[in-house]
């Protein structure tokens, strides 16, 4: 992998991936970035990487729906994202995991074998409540992985879901399944109960 520093020059069982994941409005962007701040402040060297298809808050930054920044390198594929890393970089940070599509899968793995901590932050459910890769397969092989929820638009509980609402506000089962990016215009979470 191009921009890999190759793992036999980092120490041993440094490498790790870590997931946030959860459906839209809960927060996992916002916790992204609170990690590379956090990271940053201990003095380590972060790339953060978006998908080029996210220009809600108008590209080349992560931005959570509270209003946190962060600029960020953007890229449209997977295979980009070695090529974005500087010397010295430790920390990967991945927002809008579900666009770069199953590839990602081996990307940061790749990266993670080679002594890098990758956050990766992203969708792991449809629209239509079912699993969004590459999520899923990511948190299969991470080292931890925060599966966070947002608060239901109608009851208040705890939503595992989101779903994409017509413009009075009712879920919409007949919307399109193509790749649709938006916020609290086209989307609201959703609890188990109220999906439908």
């Amino acid at each position: 992998m191009a921009g890999v520093i190759p793992a036999r020059s980092r120490p041993s069982g440094t490498g790790r991936i870590e997931v946030v994941a959860g459906p839209m409005f809960a927060g996992k962007s916002e916790e992204l970035v609170r990690r590379v701040r956090r990271t940053r402040l201990a003095g380590r060297g972060v790339v953060v990487v978006n998908h080029v298809l996210d220009v809600r808050a108008g590209g080349g930054k992560v931005a959570s729906h509270s209003g946190l920044e962060l600029p960020s390198a953007t890229a449209s594929g997977a295979a980009e994202i070695p090529g974005l890393l500087e010397p010295g970089t430790e920390l990967v940070a991945i927002d809008e995991a579900q666009f770069f599509g199953a590839e990602l899968v081996d990307v940061v793995v790749g990266l993670a074998d080679a002594g890098l901590v990758v956050v990766v932050a992203g969708l792991c459910v449809t629209f239509d409540g079912g699993p969004f890769s590459p999520l899923p397969e990511l948190m299969a092989v991470a080292e931890r992985v925060d599966k966070l929820t947002a608060v239901c638009m109608v009851c208040g509980r705890d939503a595992a879901y989101h779903v994409r609402v017509a413009s009075d506000g009712a879920a919409d089962p007949t919307a399109p399944v193509a790749a649709h990016v938006g916020g609290a215009e086209s989307y609201q979470a959703r609890c188990r109960d109220h999906r439908r």
